[in-house]
């Protein structure tokens, strides 16, 4: 079982990793805007619990575990911000901090019932434009606010 914290970081590690081939605490600090000791300290954990392989001056690689974990922790955060744009979030920084307050409280079954509800509205173009006709005539109203 890991916290918030630590899965945000195997998150990170695993887009550094697969955008620039490498992830070095420089880089981690600096997405998640925190100095590079408490880096080091969640490294620390994060290879004590097998995730994270970590070289002294050569940077952190993932295990597979970890590599595994990171892309599904990815994954999550990617259905979240294209569910909150089908259901009409249009901020991409409101959806960035909503997708960051909830994306722990996702379990596999609620995610996949997401997924599912994703892959249903890019099957069914008709239902997708008529839902967006839809959201486009019915402003959110009182009752949302």
């Amino acid at each position: 079982m890991s916290t918030p914290s630590q899965e945000d970081y195997l998150e990170i590690i695993w887009q550094l990793i697969q955008e620039k081939g490498y992830a070095r605490a420089a880089d981690i600090a600096q997405r998640l805007g925190i100095s590079r000791a408490s880096v080091s300290r969640m490294v620390q954990k994060l290879h004590a619990s097998g995730q994270v392989t970590y070289e002294r001056y050569r940077g952190l690689n993932l295990t597979v575990q970890g590599s595994r974990r990171g892309r599904r922790l990815f994954e999550r955060h990617q259905a979240l911000a294209i569910f909150l744009e089908v259901i009409g979030f249009d901020d991409p920084a409101h959806i960035r901090t909503t997708v960051e307050g909830i994306e722990h409280f996702f379990g596999p079954d609620e995610l996949c019932r997401i997924q599912r509800f994703l892959d249903f509205m890019d099957n069914e173009k008709t239902m997708y434009e008529a839902w967006t006709a839809w959201q486009a005539t019915h402003p959110l109203g009182e009752r949302c606010r």
